[in-house]
């Protein structure tokens, strides 16, 4: 039972370490100048973002499927970061995936996303950022429809929706 244990707590630490990792490989691939990015320490994030917000975008979580206030939202619009608000997805794009997460096929442009190499919980994803302030918004998979063939699977928390 110890064993389990001390698997388990070492587990936690390589993910929270992953983590740490991948948001410094996001700054520096970013598209965005360095003097458009939002660069903020955990302490002014907590601060700035609800609990939940704060959780899937810093702490790289997850929402529950099918609870996002998006998952069903058919309005017209641009989708944009919770944390900065610069615009990810548009509406025209967006895909009922049944997923039970808001799912697009191409960014609002492809500048504005990163993408990073997710190896955590044992499994090869892609993950999905902003570039501006490197905020987790998902993951991106290769069986979207077309014309991309990719569906971005992003957190309804991660957005902010900005009607027509």
């Amino acid at each position: 039972m110890k064993l389990r244990k001390i698997q388990f707590v070492l587990g936690i630490a390589l993910i929270s370490i992953s983590c740490n990792a991948q948001v410094d490989n996001w700054q520096i691939e970013s598209k965005i100048p360095k003097e458009e990015q939002v660069v903020k320490t955990n302490t002014e994030w907590q601060k700035s973002l609800d609990p939940d917000v704060y959780y899937v975008m810093r702490e790289k979580g997850t929402e529950r499927p099918f609870t996002g206030e998006y998952v069903n939202n058919k309005a017209k619009g641009v989708y944009q970061c919770a944390a900065c608000e610069l615009p990810l997805f548009s509406s025209e794009t967006k895909f009922k995936s049944g997923t039970g997460w808001p799912s697009f096929y191409k960014p609002y442009n492809k500048t504005n996303v990163g993408e990073l190499s997710d190896n955590t919980m044992g499994m090869r994803r892609t993950e999905v950022v902003c570039n501006r302030c490197g905020g987790h918004l998902g993951h991106v998979f290769v069986d979207g429809p077309k014309p991309t063939g990719l569906r971005y699977c992003i957190n309804s928390v991660s957005l902010v929706f900005s009607p027509e």
